[in-house]
């Protein structure tokens, strides 16, 4: 969808970004804090070089018992790095969360105002094809476990269209930290979660 660049263009404003992924990735690496527990869940999912994402995919993409047994490791640690982030960026006057499945999870509970970030199915699916070891029957599966884009829409606060050229993207996302940090919310953002 383009959530990484838009996160980019945010830490260029100076907007502190707290990125879910990159703290998974991180604790999942090599010698990550959640190795050992995942290697009991899962054994044969880990090594020297951190988890062994399609080993761990296969064991739990299609089995919900198995993803809820994974999430119940990864979420509390996230999370407490999220709480550590938060404390850590309180006197700031916007923060921004990057969590995937943030709708799916219930955490857009947590937040004061949602982004989504969204692109055309095509454009999405053409930037995700091109990651490494990534295909279209992944790439389907990955979609299958997601709410539609088209309701993450309806559900936003506001949508940052990566559709359009980067220029036009970055524009926006300036125009809205901007009027974040002079105190002139969009009208999208309800006073009382300002």
């Amino acid at each position: 969808m383009g959530k990484s660049t838009v996160a980019q263009m945010l830490r260029d404003l100076g907007v502190p970004v707290f990125d879910a992924d990159a703290e998974v990735r991180a604790m999942q690496g090599p010698g990550g804090e959640l190795l050992p527990a995942i290697e009991q869940a899962f054994p044969g999912t880990t090594g020297v070089e951190g988890l062994n994402r399609p080993a761990l995919r296969a064991a739990v993409f299609d089995d919900k018992a198995a993803l809820a047994r994974l999430e119940a490791i990864v979420h509390p640690a996230v999370a407490a790095r999220r709480a550590a982030f938060l404390s850590a960026n309180a006197g700031q006057p916007l923060i921004v969360y990057d969590i995937p499945l943030l709708f799916e999870k219930g955490g857009a509970r947590e937040v004061h105002a949602t982004a989504v970030v969204s692109a055309p199915a095509h454009l999405q699916a053409e930037r995700v094809l091109a990651r490494p070891g990534m295909d279209a029957e992944t790439l389907a599966r990955i979609l299958a476990h997601q709410m539609p884009d088209a309701e993450k829409r309806a559900r936003a606060d506001v949508v940052i269209d990566t559709g359009t050229d980067h220029a036009t993207t970055q524009a926006a996302v300036a125009d809205l930290v901007a009027r974040i940090r002079a105190g002139d919310p969009p009208p999208w953002i309800a006073p009382e979660r300002a």
